[in-house]
């Protein structure tokens, strides 16, 4: 509450730099707000010169200070006072305002100092032409502006660069994230940067320079585990799925881990780059996974590439974890590695089958279909109004909801119906032909779906239509195997309508009709389907979207195995007709 004198002011704002840092240092979180103790600070140093600044926003009153107090005793303690204003205005991304501030801090010393060369960083190049005051002995500070000064380097180029590669200019936050991996950090936050430059390589198309950042990532701070999610991300894009399982096993032992107290790499600063930088971007390519995350990874993984048993113990120690309480542990939000959870019972049903577990497998799915019968809504109407009004005010809203709950209906409906069509095949693989009719049955009366929707609904409708092509597929197997040859050649006319020119259905309609006796038919239907399959099945590779990884096991099993033999028995008839008739 004392008047301002100038006699005491360097004094008092080198207790306010000292008494500022030290209330960083305690709090040991990131900065946020303002700094209303420099605020104050400056408007004492106005009223000691007998000017006013009230009125004036921050960037306005420290141009006033700086323009207009010229006593030299007040400027060491002004510009180490403006070092801390850049530090929390970095914190806040307003790089702008640092900027400008540096501006003014070297054209006050200097005119011609503060200069940026074509071709450099506007901000880097500001901050290094300060010229840090000389530290009197008499008024020593907890943190030297010099030190500071570093610290604001290093972080201005780290969030520029996080900006920029937020941005898509990856060359630009190649340069700037490697000016800030050569300057003054923590190995916490070097690691940090390391990581950032292999994310930026990685969508460079530069797996191999990627790897390096990341693995040098690791060697600074092991503890850097996001580091690790993202090699095993890069050796996924690479292909090479040995690799990719190992980073991701260490991944899971080490999140299994009690991590080692943190010390700090620099106890002797207060003011350090981590608390300065925090954007959405870096906590985005820093998230931290859920053990659970990555044992459904490994177990995804392993079911993609063919290592059935290792897939299974996977799926099972995951779904173990469930009774844990997983789903309140782990938000599935769009960053998330994990599907919904019936998805991961079915893809684990999916593994068991192909484990030759079948009765697992039937289990399993009995815990998919008794979970969602009460989701599944008695009617389920799917109208294609909804696209046009969900654009238009004031309903979009009303039909956004609805549309949403439409969604999540044929999620169920889906779900229910894979976990019939799964078990249909795992009763078929038992031999138990009978049980697996019945279940291919009840598959297929669940996706009778009318066209046309709406096309935001049209993904969920192509895997309803998908699964049941391969009941209907399943079942004409098994009637097949089950002598009902006129029942099975139905189903194959079906399952034409649904996908026409599907190999696997074509080649059972003519091996049906063959069984039927009606060869000069099935010579017919082969010829047709032979000239026509090559060209519509590569356009159907070309379009479509991908096939839930549940269903792809399925997919495979309604493979027709008997093409060739198939094949050459009608050109045997052909051949013989042929011969049979007059030239």
């Amino acid at each position: 509450g004392l008047p301002a004198a100038l006699p005491v002011l360097p004094l008092e704002l080198t207790v306010l730099y000292n008494s500022l840092l030290f209330t960083v240092g305690a709090s040991d979180s990131a900065i946020k707000g303002e700094a209303e103790g420099i605020r104050q600070g400056l408007l004492r140093v106005l009223e000691a010169c007998g000017a006013c600044g009230q009125d004036l926003g921050t960037e306005e009153l420290w141009e006033k200070v700086l323009q207009e107090v010229t006593v030299e005793e007040l400027q060491a303690p002004l510009h180490c006072l403006g070092a801390l204003q850049a530090a929390w205005w970095l914190a806040a991304s307003q790089l702008g305002s640092v900027a400008g501030l540096f501006q003014l801090l070297s054209t006050a010393e200097d005119p011609g100092r503060a200069h940026c060369s074509e071709g450099q960083n506007k901000l880097l190049s500001l901050i290094k032409a300060w010229r840090v005051p000389p530290e009197g002995a008499s008024l020593p500070l907890v943190q030297s502006a010099k030190d500071l000064k570093e610290i604001l380097c290093t972080a201005a180029a780290f969030l520029q660069g996080l900006h920029e590669l937020e941005a898509g200019n990856f060359p630009i936050a190649l340069s700037l994230l490697q000016e800030a991996a050569g300057g003054f950090c923590s190995k916490n936050i070097l690691a940090q940067i390391y990581t950032c430059l292999g994310c930026c390589a990685q969508r460079m198309d530069k797996p191999q320079t990627a790897l390096q950042h990341l693995k040098r990532a690791l060697q600074v701070d092991f503890q850097c585990l996001p580091a690790l999610s993202h090699v095993a991300v890069v050796y996924h894009d690479l292909g090479e799925t040995d690799a990719e399982l190992q980073a991701l096993t260490l991944l899971y032992e080490a999140l299994g881990k009690s991590p080692p107290a943190a010390a700090s790499s620099s106890p002797c600063f207060l003011m350090q780059a981590e608390l300065l930088v925090h954007t959405p971007v870096l906590t985005s390519l820093l998230r931290r996974r859920h053990p659970s995350e990555v044992k459904y990874l490994l177990a995804q993984r392993c079911l993609q590439d063919g290592r059935v048993a290792d897939a299974v113990e996977h799926y099972l120690d995951f779904l173990s974890l469930l009774q844990e309480g997983l789903q309140q542990q782990v938000p599935l939000d769009g960053n998330s590695a994990l599907p919904r959870i019936p998805e991961v019972f079915l893809e684990a049903a999916s593994a068991l089958e192909q484990a030759g577990r079948h009765q697992d497998a039937i289990t399993v799915c009995e815990e998919v279909i008794g979970r969602t019968t009460d989701l599944i809504p008695q009617v389920l109407r799917v109208e294609q109004r909804l696209e046009q009004s969900e654009s238009s005010l004031p309903g979009a809203e009303l039909a956004g909801g609805l549309l949403s709950q439409q969604k999540e209906s044929l999620c169920c409906l889906a779900w229910r119906a894979a976990g019939y069509l799964h078990q249909g095949w795992a009763w078929a693989k038992l031999g138990k032909s009978k049980e697996a009719v019945t279940q291919f049955s009840r598959c297929c009366l669940h996706v009778c779906v009318c066209l046309p929707v709406a096309e935001n609904l049209q993904p969920e409708v192509e895997v309803l239509q998908k699964i049941r092509l391969l009941s209907l597929l399943g079942r004409g197997m098994q009637f097949l195997e089950l002598g009902r040859n006129k029942e099975a050649l139905l189903d194959f006319q079906h399952s034409l309508q649904i996908s026409p020119g599907d190999p696997a259905a074509a080649s059972y309609l003519v091996q049906a009709l063959w069984n039927l006796n009606r060869k000069q038919e099935a010579a017919a239907q082969w010829q047709k389907f032979s000239q026509n399959c090559p060209a519509e099945d590569g356009q159907q590779q070309g379009q479509g979207r991908p096939l839930p990884l549940y269903l792809v096991s399925c997919l495979e099993q309604a493979v027709f195995p008997h093409s060739e033999a198939l094949a050459r028995s009608i050109q045997d008839y052909l051949g013989a007709a042929a011969q049979d008739t007059p030239s």
